[in-house]
């Protein structure tokens, strides 16, 4: 094969060079021609080849930041408590916690007996644990470092206890490409049953009587859409179809309700859902009966349903986004309760909690006693709770959450186990590390809380470091628009200009970056760093409303106020306009990409970790993983020709122009099914034949250099085990501090 043909492997001093071989496209009259389409094929040992090449380049041009990379990961290391233990949480009769050990890449599952004296505070307060220390009568029910022994990636995508104690199901991904495997295993002997289910999605719970495990199957796609009941010791062919959606913009899922006597099956899109549910027979041996309708998809709700309780009779919480009664929208969700008998007619329904435009209702948990609501007020996650007693009459208690002392913080619900007196919490800000909270319910209107755990950051003193709330106004689309903004820094970084800067953000599927104490980036902050979260619209951190002007034909309005944002911080007088970094991944990455093209002056350096440059493409072709479900979020643009039209206006790899941009390192995973790696495979091409910036002088020298980065064995959240993530982000660090100027600590 004559070299014209492959990828040009030069020396790892020059970047390799893929080969343009012109695939063309036109929808809604519009043309387009890929010329690196080819590289698509991951089962092609060119393909590969040209991967292994540009890893090689990356590891050439990012040589001399290996220093830096050892010195960070070595922080990380030094601020982490490496033999630790989680709080226990007690189902059924055992009490389960998660231990992990120094110098061991995965977790260890592991529980203990409970007890039962009849004081139910005392039986629910968890045992006191050391870490490393094993107790009397621990059992380890799965070690992930057994299980990954001899595979190159390990991650489990459910883990379910039967109610006797006995049985455990869980699925395992060994790729990287969220294909699990579901085996059971049988806890009194630690072997596990033949019975064994290939080609899982997520989740997977037993059944009252612990004969049978439910799981999802995808299909081509890898969109969720079968679910399945298998009865133990049986062949796979004779598994229970319980439902199929065929609406390939529908996602399917389940869980057991808090009693454990439904299955409650959710059937949905960012936009619309259904709710159905399976009453679960006590017997073992006794037949399935079929799904009943709670909340049908033509009345056009988002929802969610929790079965609960009351009086003896059963009746269904309801989180809703649009008041039937009325027919007025509730973009921010307003609550309901529905008895059984009636619940498929709207008109029945009492109003629990009413719509509210400063607090968005985010989704609801309930126990024997009090229902809790998860929701986001001033852009950042709480937990409110009110007794189940007199609910949905004019006897219904209020809702009351605790009181913290920091303004930008998380809350939220970490557990409500049915029986419980307590609701567990996880509490965090952006400067506090991780508390574990059992909320008390009744002790007092506004309980009692009880502090279980603080994870231990050797060597951190909070004080040091100070967060702050910036809003800065959309000025390119509309100024009485603000964007909100969360700063970090060191209390000791002077007011003077100078300082070095990161800005990041997402944007995206009404995911919201909330307040929470990340160890790796003190690396940055310790180094001068200004770090900025943008919460940009298409998040959700200003509610729902937020989200909807940043989708679909409103996308451009995330770009828009990350390049505003940027803006708004050079000129703070915080921070050197020439030092500013940016990252995201995901579709943060595409985030990355279309803000690159659109203000390239901005920025020195940006990460952009398994980015999604080439949405248009992918969306275009219903048969890649989970395509079709994103019609919900950019549109469609094989049907829509105005999307067609505006994706392709953003669409970074379309979009590239023939200016400086700043240095650029994309990380990607071969096996990502989320974020083929073939996005930003072809996007470091495009941007290094297009491109005007100097590629060739080193990136610690001033240079822009362009480099791909490929987990050869890992999947969206890139290498499994704990010390490779720290490894990967050491990486990403190195590259944006030393493009910065910042290697060293102050």
């Amino acid at each position: 094969m004559s070299s014209s043909d492959t990828t040009t492997s030069a020396p790892t001093s020059h970047p390799p060079v893929a080969e343009r071989r012109p695939v063309p496209r036109e929808h809604h009259g519009q043309a387009f021609t890929d010329d690196y389409d080819w590289l698509r094929d991951k089962e092609s040992p060119e393909v590969i080849a040209h991967l292994e090449a540009e890893n090689a380049y990356t590891a050439a041009v990012t040589e001399d930041q290996e220093p830096l990379r050892t010195a960070i990961f070595g922080e990380i290391k030094a601020h982490t408590v490496e033999t630790d233990l989680s709080v226990p949480a007690r189902k059924d009769d055992w009490w389960y916690f998660s231990r992990t050990e120094e110098g061991k890449q995965y977790g260890v599952q592991c529980r203990v007996r409970a007890r039962d004296t009849g004081d139910a505070v005392a039986d629910w307060t968890p045992p006191v644990i050391e870490p490393g220390v094993a107790v009397e009568d621990e059992q380890v029910i799965l070690d992930g470092n057994a299980e990954a022994e001899g595979k190159p990636f390990f991650s489990l995508g459910g883990l379910a206890v039967s109610r006797d104690g006995n049985l455990m199901a869980y699925a395992v991904d060994h790729a990287g490409d969220e294909r699990f495997t579901l085996r059971v295993r049988d806890l009194r002997t630690g072997e596990d049953l033949a019975d064994e289910i290939p080609n899982v999605s997520y989740g997977v719970v037993f059944d009252r009587t612990g004969t049978r495990v439910f799981y999802t199957v995808p299909d081509e796609s890898w969109r969720p859409y079968r679910i399945l009941a298998h009865t133990l010791g049986t062949p796979n062919e004779q598994d229970q179809l319980l439902f199929q959606e065929d609406d390939p913009g529908m996602w399917s899922g389940f869980g057991l309700s808090a009693d454990r006597t439904e299955l409650i099956v959710s059937i949905g899109n960012s936009e619309l859902a259904e709710t159905r549910a399976l009453d679960l027979p006590e017997g073992a041996g006794e037949p399935l009966g079929g799904l009943r309708v709670l909340v049908d998809r033509s009345l056009g709700l988002l929802h969610g349903v929790d079965p609960v309780t009351l009086d003896g009779r059963r009746h269904y919480v309801i989180v809703h986004d649009k008041d039937l009664a009325t027919g007025a929208d509730a973009p921010n969700n307003m609550v309901s309760l529905a008895a059984r008998e009636t619940v498929t007619d709207p008109r029945s329904w009492r109003t629990v909690v009413e719509h509210s435009a400063t607090t968005k209702v985010d989704g609801a948990a309930v126990t024997a006693t009090h229902l809790a609501l998860s929701v986001r007020r001033q852009t950042t996650p709480r937990t409110l709770v009110m007794p189940l007693a007199g609910l949905g009459t004019d006897q219904q208690g209020r809702p009351v959450e605790p009181d913290f002392g920091e303004e930008l913080y998380s809350c939220e619900l970490a557990g409500a186990p049915y029986e419980s007196p307590y609701l567990r919490l996880s509490y965090t800000s952006w400067v506090t590390p991780s508390q574990v909270l059992d909320w008390e319910m009744g002790a007092g209107e506004a309980g009692d809380l009880h502090l279980r755990r603080q994870v231990e950051v050797p060597g951190y003193d909070p004080e040091q470091y100070l967060v702050e709330r910036w809003w800065a106004p959309a000025e390119s689309t509309d100024r009485r628009v603000t964007i909100p903004l969360t700063v970090i820094r060191r209390k000791d970084t002077e007011w003077d200009g100078s300082n070095p800067c990161v800005v990041y953000g997402y944007g995206s599927y009404e995911v919201s970056m909330d307040p929470g104490l990340s160890v790796a980036r003190l690396s940055l902050l310790d180094r001068g760093v200004v770090y900025v979260v943008a919460h940009v619209r298409g998040g959700g951190e200003l509610g729902r409303t937020w989200y909807d002007h940043g989708k679909k034909l409103h996308k451009k309005n995330t770009f828009t106020d990350f390049v505003d944002a940027t803006r708004f911080v050079a000129q703070s007088g915080w921070v050197d306009p020439d030092r500013i970094a940016c990252m995201g991944g995901s579709a943060g990455g595409l985030l990355m990409g279309a803000v690159l093209n659109l203000a390239p002056e901005l920025y020195r350096a940006c990460v952009a970790q398994v980015p999604f440059v080439d949405a248009l493409t992918s969306i275009l072709d219903p048969d890649l993983p989970l395509s079709a479900l994103e019609w919900e979020e950019w549109g469609n643009p094989i049907t829509d020709p105005e999307v067609y039209r505006y994706m392709a206006e953003y669409t970074p790899y379309e979009n590239v122009r023939a200016v400086d941009y700043p240095a650029v390192a994309a990380v990607t995973s071969l096996n990502d099914t989320r974020v083929l790696y073939v996005e930003p495979a072809k996007w470091v091409q495009l941007l290094r034949r297009t491109v005007t910036s100097d590629q060739s002088t080193p990136l610690a020298a001033g240079g822009s250099p362009i480099v791909l980065k490929t987990e050869m064995d890992g999947g969206h959240g890139g290498a499994s085990g704990r010390y490779r993530a720290w490894e990967d982000r050491a990486w990403d660090y190195a590259f944006l501090l030393t493009a910065l100027g910042a290697s060293q600590r102050v």
